[in-house]
């Protein structure tokens, strides 16, 4: 019973990203407006039903890793280890995902949420609400594990360490959509994210002292 339910849940995964590819896809070859669930289903060879069961809006096929992304921001801060700055241990998820454009191929990442959120205002206004969110679960693993943290200063601290994300994605969805290289961009963007992360550990660390810093 055990290796059916990890047979089957799987499958449910392999669906669910094969669902999500072909959408890209489309996204990419046509623009986010232009396709419809019914041409995702046709191209993923899948019934509409099944586009819905893992999708239930045409929102979420550009949006399949945001929850994921959102856990692992709040994950990264909750169990940073003591002494280390919630920039610093968010600083190699901002540029791991440089290093994973740097490699991008144009034609598939205009399918991608960075260059959706150029192309689409629907999407550009999704992708804002998602930032919010992003904020508020960082702001919360900042209070639960800094208590001597006013919540209000959590809170800004947070959207400042999301502004890093949100530049960066920006940043590399005009550069998809003008055709900028990707190397060119990822050795951009390194060493100026590079530097907000400092600036904001200073910050954090202007407000907050580690208790092996404070006796």
């Amino acid at each position: 019973m055990v290796k059916e339910t990890g047979l089957r849940e799987r499958k449910k995964a392999q669906t669910r990203r094969h669902i999500a590819d072909t959408a890209a896809r489309l996204f990419a070859e046509h623009g986010y407006d232009q396709v419809s669930i019914v041409d995702v289903a046709r191209a993923a060879e899948v019934s509409d039903q099944t586009v819905y069961n893992y999708f239930p809006a045409k929102q979420d096929l550009a949006f399949d890793l945001a929850e994921e992304i959102r856990d692992l921001y709040a994950k990264t801060v909750l169990e940073r280890p003591d002494g280390t700055s919630p920039a610093v241990a968010l600083r190699p998820l901002a540029l791991e995902h440089i290093e994973r454009h740097r490699g991008a191929d144009l034609g598939l990442a205009r399918g991608a949420l960075p260059a959706l959120c150029v192309s689409s205002p629907t999407i550009r206004r999704l992708t804002l609400e998602a930032y919010d969110q992003h904020a508020e679960v960082i702001a919360a693993a900042i209070t639960e594990t800094c208590p001597d943290v006013h919540p209000a200063i959590a809170r800004a601290h947070a959207a400042a360490l999301v502004s890093v994300f949100q530049l960066l994605f920006e940043r590399i969805g005009h550069s998809v959509v003008d055709g900028t290289s990707p190397a060119a961009v990822a050795d951009e963007l390194t060493p100026a994210v590079e530097a907000v992360f400092d600036d904001l550990d200073r910050h954090f660390r202007s407000f907050h002292a580690p208790a092996a810093e404070a006796t």
